[in-house]
C-alpha cells in the first residue's frame, strides 16, 4: 500500500468520523413524530450546549448549521453527512519535486536539506526541507540504506582485569621530562 493511499483511508475514516458524529447530533431532529415547534425547541436546546466532537475537541453547533445537516440528511441520507474533500491544488510546481526526487534517487545517502541547497543554487528558489520530505514519503524514497553498519557497539571482557584502559596523555616522568605513551 503507497503512503498516497494510506493517507486516501485515513481521510475516508476521519470524515466518517465527522459524519458520524454529525448523526449524533441530528438524530432526534429527523425524528417525523415531532411537530415543527417541538423540532424547533430541540434544535435551540441542542445549539446551547457544548459538544466534544470525533476528534476530542469541545465544539457549538449552531441552530442554522443543525437545520442545515437535517435538510442534508433528509435529502441525500449518511452519505450526505459525509464532508466533501478538499480539493487543494498543489502549489509546488510538479517539475521541481520531479528533479528533487531524480537528486535523491541519484544518491539516497542525501538528506532534504542537501537537496533543497542544490535546488537552490540550480534554480533560484527552492521548497522547504518539510514538503521535500513529504514528497520524498509519498514517492517511496525514504527508509534504511543498504549500507553495511559501522562495527560500533560493547566491547566486554569475559573475565575480570583483562580489559586495561589507558590515559595516553599523562604518562611517567623521566629525567625531568614529560613522556607521552
Amino acid at each position: 500500500m503507497s503512503p498516497s493511499e494510506d493517507e486516501d483511508r485515513r481521510r475516508a475514516a476521519r470524515a466518517r468520523q465527522v459524519a458520524l458524529f454529525r448523526y449524533g447530533l441530528i438524530q432526534d431532529l429527523i425524528d417525523t413524530k415531532l411537530t415543527k415547534r417541538e423540532r424547533g425547541d430541540l434544535a435551540r436546546e441542542l445549539a446551547a450546549q457544548d459538544h466534544t466532537d470525533p476528534f476530542g475537541r469541545q465544539v457549538r453547533v449552531t441552530r442554522g448549521t443543525l437545520d442545515r445537516w437535517t435538510r442534508h440528511y433528509r435529502a441525500g441520507g449518511f452519505e450526505a453527512l459525509v464532508p466533501e474533500p478538499r480539493n487543494v491544488t498543489a502549489r509546488t510546481p510538479v517539475e521541481v519535486l520531479d528533479l528533487a526526487a531524480a537528486l535523491k534517487r541519484e544518491n539516497p545517502a542525501r538528506t532534504a536539506a542537501q537537496i533543497q541547497r542544490i535546488l537552490r543554487t540550480t534554480q533560484g528558489w527552492s521548497p522547504t526541507d518539510r514538503t521535500l520530505q513529504r514528497h520524498f514519503v509519498n514517492a517511496g524514497l525514504t527508509g534504511t540504506l543498504n549500507t553495511e553498519k559501522s562495527v560500533f557497539g560493547r566491547f566486554e571482557a569475559t573475565r575480570g582485569n583483562e580489559l586495561w584502559t589507558g590515559d595516553a596523555l599523562h604518562g611517567p616522568k623521566i629525567g625531568g621530562r614529560k613522556t607521552y605513551l
